[in-house]
């Protein structure tokens, strides 16, 4: 989607894995620095930093840094909210109320990989903040603009589930089937912010994947992606 001397931002498919894990599946991480070293022709190993992961199920954007410099910069910057997230989601129904804000507070439980929400604070909960926006609705389906103003576990999954609106196929947040590939209708679809080195804007969007929940809004997110830009 990007790349310069500092930054490489690519378009993950839902499904892969972006740093090694326990599973031992090939990771975005390695396929990357595979690239790099193709590309370049270079010799001995490839420096890549990662600056931020999407889960599994997830696609979208995910930006690493090419140089140590840059992963110092966008490291501090990603902490300090400095670069603006937009994702998109299909969810399954819509929100009773178009557009909004929500805030709540999250308990993560790591033995099962989830986060459970709750509306007010309680012992070891993390407070989660987004904005939400309802692009376009179908018969059964709602294509939603989210922006999350913190990063905490499963954030954007377990918050749409608490207002009735589960994410499209994340049968761990409530939907009612999984989707065919296992994949989620989550999106990382833009990422907006000042170049760690250069100073100078960067916007970057990445196409919807090919889907067929997603494909019920492809008109609309070609719209956004030129609004974006």
């Amino acid at each position: 989607m990007f790349e310069d001397n500092h930054i490489i931002a690519v378009n993950k498919k839902a499904g892969e894995i972006v740093q090694p894990d326990k599973t031992g599946d090939d990771a975005l991480e390695e396929s990357v620095k595979l690239f790099l070293k193709t590309k370049y022709n270079k010799p001995g190993n490839v420096y890549l930093g990662v600056t931020h992961r999407i889960d599994r199920p997830v696609s979208g954007i995910v930006m690493f840094a090419k140089t140590s410099k840059a992963l110092a910069r966008l490291n501090n910057m990603f902490q300090n909210r400095e670069i603006q997230k937009t994702y998109l989601v299909v969810s399954r129904g819509r929100p009773e109320e178009t557009s909004g804000r929500l805030t709540h507070y999250l308990v993560r439980d790591q033995q099962k990989n989830k986060s459970f929400v709750h509306k007010n604070e309680v012992p070891n909960s993390s407070k989660s903040e987004l904005t939400y926006f309802t692009e376009a609705v179908s018969d059964s389906f709602s294509l939603i603009r989210v922006l999350p103003h913190t990063g905490r576990h499963h954030q954007i999954r377990v918050q749409m589930a608490s207002i009735g609106c589960p994410i499209t196929g994340d049968v761990k947040y409530g939907d009612r089937r999984a989707n065919e590939d296992r994949s989620i209708c989550l999106h990382a679809f833009g990422l907006s912010f000042k170049h760690p080195v250069t100073d100078e804007p960067v916007k970057i969007t990445a196409p919807l994947p090919k889907h067929k929940f997603w494909q019920i809004f492809k008109d609309k997110s070609n719209e956004l992606a030129k609004q974006f830009a």
